[in-house]
């Protein structure tokens, strides 16, 4: 693992889907879509935005998740987010959340339109210390960051910022290569 870096798996930022910290959720889907059609076919789709400061530094990031979290504000008014996802709740418990809280009880027209307009930095995800990785780094290293943060991405620092992003599928595909070429 150590014969593999991190910039040899990354994609680079410049193929990424990148929007203003001033963006709407609309402008930052949009740009994932179009980056979605020019990425190479033969590697997985992205599934984050980044979001660029005025300067043009990665301040942040949205992921699908992040904006189907957006469409329903009520969501800021349930229990800590990252408390629920450890607990296996049945569909039971799940669905009495979905009524008690009353969530997505307009048409979904109404809740887009409204969700469209908001400003991405509302909602991004503003990475942790844990989640940079330097593009020097060797393979076994990103997979130790991945598996211990839970993470679905690292963003790989060189130079004077952020070089690119390391995904975790990307990751998975070079280990997977690997262990096809062991087979007996």
């Amino acid at each position: 693992m150590k014969n593999y870096k991190v910039q040899d798996l990354m994609v680079p930022l410049s193929e990424y889907a990148t929007v203003s910290e001033d963006a709407t959720l609309l402008e930052a889907v949009n740009e994932l879509e179009k980056a979605q059609g020019d990425f190479d076919h033969t590697r997985y789709r992205h599934r984050a935005v980044m979001v660029l400061d005025k300067n043009g530094a990665v301040i942040g990031k949205l992921s699908q998740l992040d904006v189907l979290k957006a469409l329903e504000p009520k969501y800021d008014k349930m229990l800590d987010q990252s408390r629920l996802h450890r607990f296996g709740f049945t569909k039971g418990f799940m669905k009495s959340l979905l009524t008690e809280y009353q969530l997505f009880d307009r048409p979904l027209t109404d809740i887009c339109s409204k969700a469209a307009v908001k400003n991405v930095k509302k909602f991004m995800y503003s990475p942790t210390e844990g989640e940079y990785i330097d593009e020097n780094a060797t393979l076994d290293e990103a997979i130790h960051q991945l598996v211990l943060g839970h993470h679905q991405s690292l963003l790989v620092t060189g130079g004077e910022g952020i070089s690119g992003v390391l995904r975790l599928t990307d990751v998975f595909a070079a280990v997977f290569q690997v262990m096809k070429k062991c087979q007996v």
